[in-house]
């Protein structure tokens, strides 16, 4: 099966205070037709940033792209015009931002914005364009769409603007959906409704979903495989189940150890030390002054990505 989306060795920098921060270091990762990926880790680990540089929304006053490839269809996206990307954008590609409520304009009507998002990438009239705007907002679970259409986003509740930005990410039928923490401003039953709306979206249209996240509970319940990025690259990359059966890097098992368990006494155990800041990396494995199995070779060396039948490790244990 031909990838749908498959970045190689991506370099994203910016400048910051006269340095030059990479925010994305080497990242190689793919995403098949149909499949959901999620990509999880750390604040500040560079997962937005590589959500950011697919979609080529990395400023150009502040960012740049060092280096690598973002093949989507096996065109690189890197290589593209602006003009060619803004046709791609919300089109074959399209997104779901963190926060809904920042992400949609709160001069216009839910409805209008939606139409127009539509009349940007398809032949159509505006009647039609509306037609297909109420009918979205009943597939993402919005109760009385026609009535929606007229509401402004202040008038919707945080659940219901993030359906409203699903139905708007959805009306040119993506190949891909970029999802970048959902979630994560909604309380916990909104979080199940939006979860469950995502897993029905990928099922009936056969939606590829890149899935951004910093919660395991999340990935368990949603992904078919998982990328761990830890300080700027990935780390691990496995199918869901064996990486919560057998996970191979050290990062990834402190994750998993955090994660509370229902009768479990005591404190829960803590990943010692902090993430390192973009600006002063350690040098060889990033993750070493954190790890307990520290090897002399880790503080020197950048262990490389090992795979053993489609799990891999960035770590010298995966070598043994």
């Amino acid at each position: 099966m031909a990838r749908l989306l498959e970045i190689i060795d991506l370099k994203t920098q910016f400048a910051s205070s006269g340095k030059i921060i990479t925010a994305v270091d080497n990242v190689s990762l793919h995403v098949d037709p149909g499949e959901i990926l999620c990509l999880v880790g750390e604040s500040g680990c560079g997962k937005s940033v590589t959500a950011l540089s697919v979609m080529r929304l990395v400023p150009p006053d502040a960012g740049r792209y060092a280096g690598g490839r973002i093949l989507f269809e096996g065109e690189d996206l890197l290589r593209k015009s602006e003009r060619e990307m803004r046709a791609i954008r919300g089109n074959a590609i399209a997104m779901v931002y963190q926060e809904p409520m920042s992400a949609i304009n709160p001069v216009f009507t839910v409805g209008s914005q939606i139409v127009e998002a539509i009349l940007a990438h398809k032949p159509v009239s505006r009647r039609q364009a509306a037609e297909m705007a109420e009918r979205l907002l009943g597939l993402v679970g919005i109760p009385d769409p026609a009535g929606r259409m007229g509401a402004y986003p202040h008038e919707l509740s945080g659940g219901m603007c993030q359906r409203a930005m699903i139905a708007m990410a959805l009306c040119c039928e993506p190949r891909l959906l970029i999802a970048d923490e959902p979630t994560t401003a909604l309380d916990v039953t909104i979080q199940a409704q939006i979860l469950e709306l995502v897993r029905r979206l990928n099922r009936e249209l056969r939606m590829a979903i890149l899935f951004i996240t910093h919660d395991l509970g999340v990935v368990a319940e949603l992904a078919h495989r998982v990328a761990v990025m830890y300080a700027g690259k990935v780390v691990e990359q496995a199918k869901v189940a064996d990486l919560f059966a057998s996970p191979a890097h050290p990062y990834t098992r402190g994750l998993l150890a955090c994660i509370p368990r229902p009768g479990a006494a005591g404190r829960l155990p803590a990943i010692d030390g902090m993430v390192p800041h973009p600006g002063s990396l350690p040098r060889g494995c990033r993750f070493h002054n954190r790890c307990p199995h520290v090897m002399d070779r880790c503080r020197l060396l950048e262990p490389p990505m090992v795979d053993r039948d489609g799990h891999g490790s960035a770590c010298f244990l995966a070598e043994g």
